[in-house]
């Protein structure tokens, strides 16, 4: 064997020893679909112009069509940060050991989850559970949603019994834009909503009042986060969760948390999650 080619064997096998992850040249995020895809580029996009600008390197946004799928790239490290809700968040850290929830909008700290149905239903806006939705047709939103499934199911079957049960038909539109599209159709008589996107959607004027209204909210419950990877800084060097992290908690510009829509950002650790296993544990969403 000639030296070219001894030097090339040595190459081969350095390359090899290597982590796939250390040809990385760009640092990848995803998102969970809660809306529709092309609100979600437009606004995710805006999010890595500004951390490729504060972290100094090449950053995208990876769009993916579920929840699952979201956690998926997290596991397999096709991204390294993720806006998680508080389920997706809690699954996708169990799968990666090290990950961390990093921050929170101000307003997941209390979330909540509006019950909606359309005016033919005939039921009433309350404070207390709504009893009488048992028997009406009901859809939920992604089938991995806190907002849109976990919680409302949580209290559905502490005051009724299990969906299947407790409705004529139960759906799962995918997303919390379209469970209002669905109920205010009157294709579902309830549904269950994110309070957030149900606000920015009556804001934008695509919530008619006179057919579709909010009847319940449930307690409030932590839930969207940004949870990052635990060897992440093995590829992209020590700081950078720091690095990130502080740019999230940064992040001041109108326009950029408008699209989210949140007040601003805060601190998240995992701990402030455990309410959410716990519950999803309850009603047989993990183990």
């Amino acid at each position: 064997m000639n030296l070219t080619q001894l030097l090339t064997r040595s190459v081969i096998l350095s390359l090899l020893l290597l982590s796939p992850t250390a040809f990385a040249q760009t640092f990848s995020f995803t998102a969970i679909p809660d809306q529709d895809a092309s609100a979600l580029q437009k606004r995710f996009d805006k999010v890595a112009r500004y951390l490729s600008r504060e972290l100094a390197i090449d950053v995208k946004y990876v769009p993916v069509k579920s929840y699952a799928a979201a956690i998926s790239a997290f596991r397999n490290n096709q991204v390294q940060l993720a806006w998680f809700g508080g389920l997706s968040g809690v699954k996708a850290r169990n799968l990666v050991p090290g990950s961390e929830a990093i921050a929170q909008g101000v307003e997941d700290q209390s979330f909540v989850t509006y019950f909606i149905a359309h005016h033919a239903a005939g039921l009433t806006s309350r404070e207390t559970f709504p009893l009488s939705i048992k028997n009406k047709t009901f859809t939920f939103g992604s089938k991995g949603s806190t907002s849109g499934r976990l919680m409302p199911e949580y209290y559905i079957r502490q005051y009724l019994e299990a969906p299947k049960q407790a409705f004529k038909r139960v759906g799962f539109s995918g997303d919390h834009s379209r469970t209002i599209a669905l109920v205010q159709a009157g294709s579902y008589e309830v549904g269950a909503v994110n309070f957030k996107v149900w606000h920015k959607m009556l804001e934008a004027g695509k919530i008619d009042p006179n057919l579709v209204k909010i009847i319940w909210q449930t307690p409030a419950f932590p839930d969207y986060q940004w949870s990052i990877r635990g060897d992440v800084e093995q590829v992209f060097g020590k700081g950078l969760k720091a690095k990130v992290a502080a740019a999230l908690l940064d992040m001041s510009d109108p326009e950029l948390l408008k699209s989210f829509p949140r007040q601003g950002f805060i601190s998240a650790q995992n701990s402030d999650y455990a309410p959410i296993k716990k519950t999803a544990q309850a009603i047989g969403l993990m183990d």
